[in-house]
This record gives structure tokens, sequence and C-alpha cells, in this order.
């Protein structure tokens, strides 16, 4: 570990309204947890801070007392961006304005959960490696295509950091704790978190295909990550099924034999699934998203949508805030 004379390591969490509790939670008690390694010494302190001092409200409904509001921060701070929810309710002017400016300043900086997309916002992470919650990927990705957003629980570019929120912040913190005392402490927290197995970055937010529907099935698990790979132009049944090799009756058998539906239903829960994180996470209209899914019409899309969901399409998006498209400064700075 570091010299003991070493002052302790301060990290900011600023909180998004909507902000993950369990993420954040996670990422704290891994900080707390360390300091409790040694009688004599504090490895870290922190600041919670929200736009305006305010206590900041999850989206669980739980608030939390913050320490301060947009205040200069040091050289040596780490920044963690904390969202969740509807990202964009707190990604104003003035934060934008304040995340540029901080972290000019040259210190290290991340996310969790969806502060990937306030960070983006801001300009900056264009051309990084960023990880997010698997629901706010397909957001992202249309919105803000000049980021790279990877399929695993956390990603470190340079000095950015960034995780998919939930019980992956406890893995980001442990390689972060890791990196700033070694790995004993690592190992110290863990055990206290009664986490025995700490995950590596490159791991998939999501069980893989083929622990899905059994590693044996090749094909199945082929024709559907070719599926995923055509959403916007939909292959027909005869198609997808020759790119795979097998018949269409044959194909049809090994939906039924190992996910207990036809290749074409379960192709058009795929397609609907990623129309409603769509819905949800931004303001792309009802038209335009039934086109990225490969619907012939928002009629049909719309039909479809209510008979999967029991909800309109129209409605799903009123109940939620989703995530707006970038413009102005963020959205010129984001191309770079």
């Amino acid at each position: 570990m570091r010299d003991t004379d070493q002052p302790p390591k301060r990290y900011v969490f600023l909180l998004i309204p909507g902000f993950s509790m369990l993420g954040f939670t996670c990422a704290l008690e891994s900080l707390s947890l360390a300091n409790r390694h040694s009688s004599n010494r504090t490895f870290y302190e922190w600041r919670l801070l929200s736009a305006d001092g305010a206590p900041a409200r999850a989206w669980n409904g739980v608030t939390v007392a913050v320490d301060g509001a947009l205040e200069e921060l040091r050289r040596d701070d780490t920044l963690v961006v904390c969202a969740g929810h509807a990202a964009t309710a707190g990604s104003t002017r003035d934060v934008l304005a304040w995340l540029r400016r901080e972290t000019r300043k040259g210190l290290s900086f991340g996310s969790l959960s969806s502060g990937a997309y306030t960070l983006a916002l801001a300009g900056l992470i264009a051309g990084r490696r960023v990880s997010t919650h698997w629901e706010y990927v397909d957001a992202l990705t249309e919105a803000l295509p000049q980021v790279t957003v990877q399929d695993t629980i956390y990603s470190v570019d340079g000095r950015v950091f960034s995780c998919a929120g939930g019980a992956s912040s406890m893995d980001l913190m442990l390689h972060l704790i890791g990196e700033d005392y070694g790995p004993k402490l690592v190992e110290y927290v863990a055990e206290q978190m009664v986490y025995t197995a700490p995950r590596d970055h490159s791991q998939s937010q999501r069980l893989s295909l083929p622990a899905r529907v059994g590693r044996g099935n090749r094909r199945l698990t082929q024709a559907i990550e070719i599926m995923r790979g055509n959403i916007e132009d939909p292959l027909k049944l005869g198609e997808l099924a020759a790119m795979v090799g097998v018949s269409v009756r044959q194909l049809e058998r090994l939906f039924m034999a190992f996910l207990n539906t036809s290749p074409s239903r379960y192709y058009l829960e795929i397609r609907l699934e990623k129309a409603r994180n769509l819905l949800r996470q931004t303001e792309m209209s009802i038209t335009e998203i039934s086109v990225l899914c490969g619907f012939t019409s928002p009629t049909h899309f719309s039909r479809a949508y209510r008979k999967l969901y029991s909800i309109a399409p129209s409605k799903e998006a009123d109940a939620t805030t989703p995530v707006s498209r970038p413009s102005g400064p963020a959205a010129s700075r984001s191309r770079r």
C-alpha cells in the first residue's frame, strides 16, 4: 500500500435526479469499508453534491442529503456522476458547464449507470469506450453515435471510467481501489462486502446467449445473434434459416424446443424491446422508432407494441422523461 503519510484520496459524487440508489450505495460503501481496514489511517474521503445543494432524489423516491452545490474541485479529486432514470432531467446547462470546467483541471472522472449520458452531453467522452446500463445502450447509441458503448460491466479508458450501475459499481470501485492502494485492500473490501468473486471489466452485463439457450445449440445462438444485428431491416424466416444452415422447419423446432416460442415471435419481441428502450429513454417520435425497429408503419408498430406490453407506445413515452438529443455546444463537442 502507499505511504501512510499520504493524505486520503477524495471522491466527489454528483447526484443527478433519478440516480440509481443501488449503484451509488455500492460505490460509496466500497470506499467506506476501505477505511475500516486500519484504525490509524483513512484511505478515502468524499463529498456529495447536487446541482443546487438541495437533497437529491433517487429514482426509487429516497432523498439523499448532500454536502454542497457545484463547487470548485481540487486537481487530485476523482469525480463520479451518478445518474439513472431520465438522466437528461439533471443535465442542465449549469451542470454541463461545471463538468467541462472542472474536468479541464486534469482530474479523473467517470459515471455510474446513465451518468455516461451526462458526460456525453458535456462533450467529455467522445471517442472513449464507456459502459452504461444495458437499458440505456440503444438510446445512447442512437442519440450519440460518436461514443463507443461497450456491453461490459465497467470500462476504464485513460482517466475516464464508467460502469453499468447496480452491483457493477462494486466491481468498478474495487478496480479503482486496487489502482489507488493495491490488491490487499481490494481483498479486504471484497470480503467485507461478502463479495467473494469480483468480476473483470470485460464481463458482459447480461447472460450470454449460450448460457440462456444451452451451449450445445450453436445454430440457435447464431440465429438470435443475426436477429439482433438485423432489427431495422428484419430478415424473412427463410433468409434467416439459410444463413444458419437449416431449414425453416428445423429452425422453428429449435426455437420451440429451447425457448418455447416461434422464431417469428422471438424476432418481434427483440424489435419491440429495442422500441421500448427508445421510447423510455429518447425523444424520438413514434414514426422514427417504428422505422428503426423494422416496422412498415407507425400503425403496425403501435398495434404490435400494445399487444405485447398492454400499453400504447404514445402512453409509454408520456409516462417517462426521456433523454433528449444533444444540441448546441455539447453536440458539436461530442461529434469531434
